[in-house]
This record gives structure tokens, C-alpha cells and sequence, in this order.
């Protein structure tokens, strides 16, 4: 195995949830099989040194002999400061070339789970030790996995207030020999809001020469939140398709569909009371079909979920919470929060709005966008993806939408269908569903 420098801002994901309030947030949380210890980390002021940077060396040795080792990939962990909060760190490690920054959602889930379940560089095995990934992303690029927004994972914040607040541009302060790499934001789930608002963060930042040039090159989101309007609109539409719901079923969900509608445009007029009235107009939408469905697991209708358990992803939380593996990361005695309902709570009003609005500009300047989705995920299916990606107003619009789909090959076989011009790419990926990388 060739060896690569490589990078890993810990850790962020996870799920969009179709629920709202704190005890809903727990039981989406247990659906998952993690009982984070805490709801977020705050912790004393004593905790935050002075330097904008701690960073070490990381050594985890739990690798068999697999030919490499961690120390191969010049992984490094620690954290910093971020610019624009109170007291806020985020925990961060090391590796290669161009620099992916990896969100993923929850609102208030951790990358962690990409990190360990989908695309970083090692899977967790049953004995809590660590396998090589072989389809993991550190191959072609230097990747960074962030713990976002503050208080997730391990990153954690002397100042409640701090909880919104999201930042990874301090990397570049203290890395600026990955400042001329191509950069890209990528992630799932609620990154569908994240990333456009990051990206477009990052080009105007660029634009109004503030500070040091990032080399923005693209965005890729999958199976995001990102549209909301368009795509609750969507979901009634995909679940008769897939034969989840009939179409006597249909007619009466569908009925919901107008008041959804209104409350998201009052939602973008008003915001807060508005948004949180939205979320629950909205969300009645997806509950009926669910209730419907029966017991499927809504990120991959495929399976079944047992009871309310649809993944186990407990050993996340075991490794992580384990002495010796929190002293090689550099975290201390800070406990791991795999999904954070307090985080969750901070960000409800924030869920209906659209992000799209930022990505044409974008466009313009020939950022290259790609938009996919796994072709059974229900919460943020491709067919609600689709519709906003097309519906969406730029100069390309009209040739977007008169380009052909093409198979997208992979290994001599169809992986999914292609849709592509100039920046503007959109993906149906075949057999699989939320967690694109992961399946």
C-alpha cells in the first residue's frame, strides 16, 4: 500500500430525522443503537489552552498486519480554535491531495459515522479493533471529517451560545501547505444545508480577499436536505412509486401537501415560531407514510428495521469512549457525543430553509456542483433531488434539462444514471440508500 499525508477533521454526520423535540431526537438517536452519555460537550474554561492548535501525532495501533499503519498515513489529531465563537474547539486530524472537507447532518450527529461506516480509511470490527476500508476516500484526496456544530463528537465549547456556530477555515490558518489544493465540500444528509451555505461562505470570502485564497474548486451532496419545499413536495410521489403507499393513500396524504407548501413560504418571510409551525405541518406528510409502510427503515427501504433499532452502530460509540483511544486522539477526559439533541434543538428553525438559493451563483462561476442519491433512500429520496437540481434557475437550466441521462459505469457495470452539463451533475446511484458510501 502506497503511503500518503493525509488529514481527518473529526467527525460530524448522520441522519435526517423526521423528528423534532428532544424526546423524538432520543428515540431517532436509540434507532441507531447510541446512548451518547451526554447531550453536548461544554465543558470549564480551565479545558481551552492558549494556542490556536493542538495537534499530535496519532497512534492507534489497533491495525492487524495489514501491510501499513496509521502512522503510513501521517493521520495527526487535535484541535482549534475556531474564528468567530467564544470558546469553541473541533477536533482534527491529518492526510493527502485535493483537501475534501466531509459534512454530514443530523442535525447534530457526528462525521464520525462516515469516518468509521462509510468512506474514511478504517471500518470498526466487532472486536473493536480497526480494518482497513478499501473503497475509502484517502486514496485520491486529503480528507477532513469535522465535529459539527460545536458541542458533537468531541469537539466541544466553554460557551452554550457557541452551538450554532461551525467553522473549518482555522485549518487552513495553521495548514498552509494545503491552501493551493484543489478544494471541495462534500457530505449527506442535512450537509444539504450546510454545504451550500459553506460553499458559498468560501467564495465570497475569496471574492472580498478576506484572509487566505482557498482553491474552491466544487461541492457533491447526497441524498441532502436541501430544497425543502420542493422535496416534501416529492415524498408522496416516491412512495407510490416503490409501492409503500397506494394511491387511495396518495390522494389523502396528498391533501396535506398545500398547507406544507404555505407554512415553508411563511417559514423564508418570518422565520422562527414559522419554521418550528412548518416542521410540523410538513413532517405530517412523511409520518403518514411511514405509519402506512409499516416497519421499513426509512433510509433504505429495502430493510426492516427490528423494533426501533434500524442500524447498529454502537461499536462507534465504544471505540471512541475508550481511554486509550480518547489519549491518542488528544481529547482527554471529554466524553464522545455521537448525536446531540441539545445541538439537534439549537438548529430546528433552520430546517426549512432553502439552500438552493446560493448554488447558481455558484454555477456561474463554473464550481462544479454534484448532486446524488442513492435510489432507495425515502427521507431524502432521489426523486426529490432531482426536482429541485432541475427546477433550479441558472444560466444552464434549459440545456440541464434537455441533456441526456447516460449510465454511470463502474467496473463494466451500471452503478446508477447520469445526468450532466457544464458544472451541474446529478447522480441516481442503484442499490443504495441514505448512506451512498456505506452501501
Amino acid at each position: 500500500m502506497a503511503s500518503s499525508s493525509s488529514l481527518l477533521l473529526l467527525l460530524l454526520l448522520c441522519v435526517t430525522t423526521i423528528h423534532y423535540y428532544s424526546g423524538q431526537t432520543e428515540s431517532l438517536i436509540q434507532a441507531l443503537n447510541l446512548f451518547p452519555e451526554e447531550t453536548v460537550n461544554i465543558v470549564g474554561a480551565d479545558v481551552l489552552a492558549e494556542s490556536s492548535l493542538i495537534e499530535k501525532k496519532l497512534d492507534l495501533g489497533l491495525l492487524g498486519d495489514s501491510g501499513s499503519s496509521v502512522a503510513d498515513l501521517g493521520h495527526h489529531a487535535g484541535y482549534f480554535r475556531l474564528p468567530n465563537t467564544k470558546a469553541s474547539r473541533v477536533e482534527e486530524q491529518q492526510q493527502g491531495n485535493p483537501v475534501v472537507i466531509w459534512l454530514t447532518g443530523g442535525p447534530g450527529c457526528i462525521s464520525a459515522f462516515a469516518l468509521f461506516y462509510e468512506n474514511g480509511p478504517f471500518h470498526i470490527t466487532n472486536n473493536l479493533s480497526l480494518a482497513w476500508n478499501y473503497f475509502r476516500w484517502d486514496k485520491v484526496s486529503n480528507i477532513i471529517y469535522v465535529d459539527q456544530p460545536t458541542g458533537t463528537g468531541f469537539s466541544y465549547t466553554t460557551d452554550q451560545s457557541d452551538l450554532r456556530h461551525d467553522e473549518a477555515g482555522a485549518f487552513f490558518k495553521e495548514h498552509p501547505d494545503y491552501v493551493g489544493n484543489d478544494f471541495f465540500i462534500a457530505g449527506e444528509s442535512y450537509a444539504g444545508h450546510y454545504i451550500p451555505a459553506f460553499t458559498e461562505r468560501v467564495n465570497r470570502g475569496n471574492k472580498a480577499k478576506e484572509g487566505i485564497h482557498i482553491n474552491l474548486k466544487g461541492l457533491a451532496i447526497g441524498n441532502g436536505l436541501t430544497d425543502p419545499e420542493i422535496q416534501y413536495g416529492a415524498y408522496a410521489d416516491y412512495a407510490l412509486s416503490m409501492n409503500l403507499i397506494t394511491q387511495t393513500d396518495y390522494g389523502s396524504i396528498n391533501q396535506l401537501l398545500q398547507g406544507c407548501r404555505r407554512s415553508i413560504q411563511l417559514c423564508s418571510i418570518e422565520g422562527g415560531d414559522s419554521c418550528m409551525s412548518a416542521l410540523d405541518e410538513c413532517n405530517a406528510i412523511v409520518g403518514q407514510i411511514i405509519s402506512i409502510a409499516g416497519n421499513i427503515n426509512y433510509y433504505d427501504i429495502r430493510k426492516q428495521c427490528e423494533g426501533q433499532l434500524c442500524y447498529d452502530l454502537s461499536n462507534l460509540e465504544k471505540f471512541l469512549n475508550q481511554q486509550y483511544v480518547r489519549n491518542a486522539l488528544g481529547v482527554g477526559n471529554i466524553r464522545f457525543v455521537s448525536c446531540s439533541s441539545a445541538v439537534h434543538d439549537a438548529m430546528l428553525t433552520d430546517w426549512m430553509q432553502n439552500l438552493e438559493v446560493g448554488i447558481p451563483a455558484l454555477l456561474e462561476q463554473g464550481i462544479k456542483t454534484l448532486i446524488y442519491a442513492g435510489e432507495f433512500d425515502l427521507i431524502c429520496n432521489w426523486l426529490g433531488n432531482s426536482r429541485w437540481v432541475h427546477a433550479m434557475l441558472w444560466s444552464g437550466q434549459k440545456d440541464f434539462e434537455q441533456a441526456a441521462d447516460v449510465s454511470f459505469v463502474v467496473d463494466g457495470a451500471e452503478a446508477g444514471i447520469l445526468k450532466n452539463h457544464g458544472p451541474l451533475t446529478f447522480l441516481k446511484v442503484h442499490d443504495a440508500g441514505h448512506m451512498v458510501p456505506m452501501d
